[in-house]
């Protein structure tokens, strides 16, 4: 039988608790047990905002590296597969270290794990980021 709980308006959560489900290299389902921030709607909204302002401002600041160097004659290095996968690895890791604030693994939540998270289960981090916007904005329970 499913909890039953009662609604009570003005008492926000700290946190809340999710199982994630996400496909294991091995064909299998792996599940983390992830301990996620809470945020209302708009303070979800304000979060993604800022993010994507970070990110254009990273960009744009590195456009004007690029222009520089290339107007003085200089030759721009080119942009490489691993950069991207560097770049797309900080903001994913960054990210979660926002949203979550623990988990059931073995080895305990901090930034170290996560990049390793990160770089060897992008199946996790794929389902753990769509459980919070789920979570958050469309109120969906479980996985």
């Amino acid at each position: 039988m499913a909890k039953v709980s009662k609604l009570v308006l003005g008492k926000r959560p700290e946190h809340f608790t999710r199982v994630v489900s996400f496909p294991m290299l091995d064909g299998s389902t792996g599940t983390v047990e992830v301990k996620f921030v809470y945020r209302s709607r708009k303070e979800f909204a304000e979060l993604i905002d800022t993010n994507q302002a970070s990110i254009k401002s990273k960009a744009d600041a590195e456009v004007d590296r690029m222009k520089q160097v290339a107007g003085e004659g200089g030759s721009v290095a080119d942009f490489k597969q691993t950069d991207l996968v560097a770049h797309q690895a900080d903001f994913n890791a960054a990210y979660l270290m926002q949203i979550a604030k623990g988990w059931n693994l073995d080895v305990p939540f901090n930034r170290e794990a996560v990049d390793e998270l990160v770089d060897t289960l992008p199946a996790a981090v794929n389902a753990i980021n769509a459980a919070y916007r789920e979570a958050l904005l469309e109120g969906r329970l479980g996985n």
